[in-house]
Order: C-alpha cells, then structure tokens, then sequence
C-alpha cells in the first residue's frame, strides 16, 4: 500500500474502536435497526450506534448501543434501510448552487430555440430592466454543436441584460443588453487567459471564455448581504435534500465566506463547510494575516485553503492541453494564469499555512499544476501539505505517477466523465482520451481521489457520483459495459470517495468521514444499500434523512423514520412513512391489533391474497380480522429483500401465536410479498404464503 492511502487506513487504525466510556452520561440518541457502513476498517458494518453532544460514542451492536439508553435518549429505529457516514462533496460550488435554484434552468435543454423561449418566458414576469440570469446551457447537446450568437437572443429579449452561463461555468452568453451595460464594444480586448468569441467581421458574438467572462460580468448588480446569505441558506438545504453534510467550497469570495460564518454563529447553517479562497489579491492578503481557522461555529466552517486556476473547461475549449484539439486543430486552450503565478501562490500559501486547490483540466494545465507545486515544496518543504488539483481530467501518462511522487491529491468528479462522454474523444483523439477521467489508473499509484460533483455544473445527487465511480455509464446505464470500464472505482472505493478520503483531502478525518467514536455524528439514510444492489438500480435510491451533529437536518416526505423517547413521544420531524421492511412489521403489528384501517392503507387496491390453493380478496383479508383467530403474537423471521425498483419482493417467515375457537395456535408460514410504489407510498399488491408443517 502506497503512501496517501497508508497514511488514511493508519489513522483509521489510531481511532477508538468501539465507544467512550461507559460511566459516562447517557447518549442523546441511538440508532438501531439499519445496515450501517462505517468507512471505519476497524468495524466496516454494524448494527448501531450512539451519540451524546454532536459525537459518536458508541459504534457496535444494538446491545451495546442500548446501555447508553436515558431517560431522555431519543431511539431511532430505522428498520431496514442503510445508513452511511454523511456525504462530503470534495469540490462545489455553494453561492453558484444558491444563484442557479433562482436562475432559468437550462440543463439538458437540446436547442438553442428551447433556451430562448425560457429566456423569454422569465422575462415576461421581470420588473422592467431587470436583469435575467440562467444557467446550464450546453451547446454539444444541440444539433449545431458551435457557439451561438446572441442576435436571436437579443431580438427576444431586447429589454432586459441576459447573462447565461453555459453548463461548465467557464463561458457566459450574453445578449446585446447585456454587453451595451458592460461597454463591451468590437474594440474590446481580449483579456489575458480569456476569449471574446467574435464573427468573421471581429464583432463580438455575445460568448465570453474564462477570464473574458468578467468583461460582463462586472456590469452584474452586486448581491446585498441579506441575498448572498439567503442564496446560501437555500443552497446548503438543497445539500442537506440530497444527503450532503459537508460541501468543499471552491473559489469563495469574502463576502461569501463572511456569511457562512455569519449563518454558522447564529447556528443557521445546516451543513459544514471547507472553504478555499478565490484567488484575489485582496482576500488572500487577509486571510493570509488571518491565519487557518479549522471547526470554526462548532465544526461547521474550515478556512485554511485557497484556489487557484491553471486553465479552462474542455466542454468550450479552455482546457490548455500540450497539442492542438483533435476538433479544432488551431487551438491549444487557454492559460488562465501563468506558470509563475501558480507557483507564486502556492509558495506564499504554504508559508502561511494554507492548503492550495488548482483548477486543472487539460494535460498542459496540469503539468503546470504539478511543476507549480514541486517548486512551491521545493521552496517551503512540507511533510504533509496535502494540495490538490482539481479535476485533473486529462493527464498525460508520463504526468499520471506525479501525483503520489508529490503527495497530490487529485480531486476528481466522476459526473464529469458521464457528461462529457458523448464528446469528449471528438476533442481528444483515441490516444489522448487513455489519459482521460482515469481513475484506476490514478488508484494504482497509491493515491486517494476525493470525488465532488463540481455543482451546479453537475446535478447535486451524490448517488449519481457514485454510480458514475462504479459503472461509468449514463443514467440510462449506457453504454452498455461502461466508458472504458477499466478505469472504473469498485463499490469500497467509491464510498471512501464520498466520505473519508474528501475528509482526508481537507485535513479532517479526524473529525469526519466515518461512523467512528469521538467524530461528529454525520450521517445519511438512504431506502436502499447501494454497495449491494444491482448496478442498474443504484440511481433509484432516495435519501431519507441527512443527519448533522446527531440533528436531523432533512427528512425527505416519504422518510422511512421511527423514532421515539422514553414518554413514547416523536419529534415532529419524525414522521413516518414505511418502506416495506417496516410495513412487514406493521402488518404483524396490525394483526395483533386488529387494525382494519392500517390495513385498508397498507393493501393496494385490487390486492390478491394466495393461501395454499385459496384465492383472498382486498376485503375478504380486512374482514379476517375480526374473525374468529385471535392473534395475540406475530413476528417476521429471516426476511431478504429482493430490490426491484419501484418493485420489492420480501420472503420470510411470518410466525403467529394466538387462540381460535379450536384453542390456542402457534403457526408459522413461507411468505413471498409483492411491494409497489404508488405516489410516493409503497403499498402492497400480492402476497402468498403456505403454513409450514410441524
């Protein structure tokens, strides 16, 4: 075992392994009843754990668990799901997240005519002159697969400055409202490290490339301080709805910062954030005086990183790469900044303590990436400084074994690979393209990747990360074998991408990225286990709840959630709705009960019911309930879930003890139960069972 991945799996080894003392006052919560991996390869899965003060206690068996039971402990049961530890997203973008949930939403959208008439649509309810903003338009999805030119744009929408980011936020479309607010004129230069696209009268066309983006981009309204933190509050929810704990947050302003911190220290930020400062001359120089601040506002801000850019995007060929495009055979992408300067700024980061991030995506731009940073070592030798390039899409081979030599971490997000399959061969060429979103290959040198999804570039869904990792297929699972399958994560590797190792890329798998005692209490639920389905299936899990500090920070409105304290009361958020493991339990809980109306919810209609050779009908199974059996005992024995989609099958066991008008009975019966999910609620549409002879 290589050096990076030693070093995580060595402090893993130095972790307490089972739970704090015991004498010690009891656990503010405890959950059983769940699959729970723990990234911990002391315990990899357990049955449960507790938790007192934000922390994990106690991580083991459901006995264990339960000796730290109070007076007051909340008992989480979550019957049948799988809980991980929360999810840690390596590279995104908070503010951009917040600004797109308001923005027109352009993702996916197959022609320029759609992006137009949403344009437009948006306008017609904006105050006059106001500005209209949009985000995710991608021209490789269009049959004419070009940069456009705003002139339609601007014939729909003369009156307002439209600005539209296109898909990888490294170029902007902007209609002529927009560059007459701008100033930006056929007399505009290009800036250093950017493009102006331009006809073939040198007109400016309405797209700006990397730093051309700020030509525009100055004429934008600043946010006040109230709608920069409502952004981000709105952002770190939609984190929270996808199983999100932490968020690494690439490039942040001041500004941005400032109101994390303020959110964090009136506890109104529900999600921990890594930040790394924007390369501003400004900002740097204070924090830089500052000094690193780690677990700020009760672990929920880190500020001890900053980002720097090499280069552009591949999807609008800004990527520098070492020879000409493969598709425009002129073109070598753009240097967002100088080789001097990357290695400048990773010098004067190093001396103060701060961790460097780089934007690199083409191989030139992470040559100069990796060159930077062996001078930066060279000048501040640091045992353990852990910088990372960002990306690291294209590598070439000779550049690949870099990474370990110099202790870099590649931060890499699988969804990007997904995405850009389509065509990215078309700008690489078939030999290029082995150096491309090469995992395994990476893997193989010793190093760990922590994965993000670079949002909203990507969808926020880290299950989409994951599946990316391990099949390297669409969403529709194509193509069929995978995109270069060999370059795929297994299933444990993936994981530890989501959790420990982006942990271990910011310097805190101390504190986070396992279910491990004496680490905050971040985890996430979700409906099914993704280390064990079938590939195919992994995109249909839903999260239940996200967890931060031991606190539900969401619950998703179809959460499979039991919860309840000593008096028998649940929390309000904890309302429950069932997945099928549990409404197994509530059927055999309906039978001692007698409940019909637990059954008239629970039995889709046109529900069949097979006995031995008799066929049972919906009401015919409702009315048996108050017949002459009287069911004083029933329990499920040795279930499995057979995962279907939108269809479970559950084979068990059901065993009844109870009294009829013969005398007492004690029975048990082979069941096979056919589940549905109908809006959001799963119901039952078949059972049968046969009685197991004595």
């Amino acid at each position: 075992m290589t050096r990076l991945r030693a070093t995580v799996a060595a402090l893993m080894l130095l972790a307490p392994v089972h739970s704090l003392a015991q004498a010690s006052p009891p656990a503010d919560l405890i959950v059983t009843g769940a699959r729970i991996y723990t990234v911990d390869v002391t315990r990899p899965v357990v049955e449960a754990f507790a938790v007192r003060d934000g922390k994990f206690v106690f991580v083991g068996s459901t006995r264990g668990a339960m000796s730290f039971k109070g007076p007051r402990t909340q008992l989480l049961d979550l019957r049948g799901t799988t809980v991980y530890p929360g999810f840690i997203d390596a590279h995104a973008h908070l503010l951009g997240l917040g600004q797109a949930l308001e923005s027109v939403d352009l993702d996916g959208v197959s022609s320029y005519e759609e992006v137009i008439s949403r344009v437009a649509a948006r306008a017609k309810s904006a105050k006059a002159g106001e500005w209209i903003f949009g985000n995710g338009w991608d021209q490789n999805r269009w049959s004419v697969k070009e940069f456009p030119s705003n002139d339609a744009l601007s014939r729909a929408v003369p009156d307002h400055p439209v600005l539209l980011d296109r898909v990888d936020g490294h170029a902007v479309l902007a209609n002529a409202a927009a560059m007459r607010a701008a100033g930006i004129t056929s007399k505009t230069p290009d800036p250093t490290g950017g493009r102006v696209v331009r006809d073939a009268k040198g007109n400016p066309t309405g797209v700006f490339v990397d730093n051309a983006m700020g030509l525009v981009g100055r004429a934008v309204p600043q946010l006040t301080v109230a709608q920069r933190s409502e952004r981000l509050r709105a952002a770190a929810a939609e984190s929270n709805k996808w199983g999100l704990t932490e968020v690494q947050d690439m490039g942040a302003e001041r500004a941005t910062i400032e109101a994390l911190e303020s959110l964090a220290s009136a506890k109104k930020l529900p999600l921990r954030t890594y930040e790394m400062v924007a390369d501003d001359s400004a900002a740097l120089t204070y924090y830089f005086s500052r000094g690193p601040k780690s677990a700020e506002y009760d672990g929920h801000v880190w500020v001890r990183g900053i980002k720097l850019f090499a280069d552009g995007a591949l999807g609008s060929r800004g990527a520098a790469l070492l020879a000409p495009y493969s598709d425009d055979g002129a073109n070598t992408g753009l240097l967002v900044s100088t080789l001097e300067h990357l290695t400048a700024m990773s010098t004067l980061a190093l001396q103060h303590g701060f961790q460097v991030s780089t934007h690199a995506i083409g191989d030139r731009g992470n040559r100069n990436a990796l060159d930077a940073y062996q001078a930066a070592l060279d000048a501040v030798p640091t045992a353990d400084a852990r910088l990372r390039i960002e990306h690291a899409q294209i590598i070439s081979p000779q550049d690949i074994p870099r990474f370990a030599q110099l202790g870099v971490i590649p931060s890499m997000q699988p969804s990007h690979q997904t995405s850009d399959m389509p065509w990215a061969e078309r700008r690489l060429g078939s030999e290029r393209i082995r150096g491309a979103y090469a995992w395994r290959s990476l893997l193989n040198t010793g190093v760990v990747i922590p994965n993000g999804t670079d949002f909203p570039v990507e969808h926020v869904n880290p299950i989409i990360t994951f599946h990316s990792s391990v099949t390297r297929q669409d969403a529709d699972n194509m193509p069929a074998g995978g995109w270069y399958p060999d370059q795929r994560m297994t299933r444990e590797e993936a994981l530890r991408s989501m959790t420990l190792w982006p942990a271990y890329a910011a310097f805190q798998e101390n504190e986070l990225g396992s279910i491990t005692v004496g680490k905050y209490a971040d985890f996430t639920v979700l409906d099914r286990d993704i280390m064990t389905v079938a590939p195919e299936r992994i995109l249909g899990a839903h999260v239940v709840s996200t967890y931060v500090g031991g606190t539900a920070v969401y619950h998703a409105k179809t959460a499979v959630l039991t919860s309840d304290a000593r008096d028998g009361t649940a929390p309000a958020s904890a309302a429950p709705v069932m997945m099928p493991l549990q409404r197994e339990e509530e059927w055999t809980h309906g039978l001692v009960a007698r409940d019909t109306k637990m059954f008239e919810r629970m039995l889709a209609p046109g529900f069949i019911y097979t006995e031995d050779s008799a066929v049972i009908s919906r009401a015919d199974v409702i009315a048996s309930l108050t017949g002459e059996d009287t069911t004083t005992w029933a329990a499920n024995e040795g279930m499995k879930v057979h995962d279907f989609g939108d269809t479970q099958i559950i084979t068990g066991v059901l065993h009844l003890k109870g009294r009829n008008k013969s005398g007492p009975f004690d029975r048990r019966y082979s069941f096979t139960d056919s589940w549905q999910r109908r809006d959001g609620e799963w119901q039952i549409i078949g059972a049968q069972d046969y009685l197991i002879p004595k």
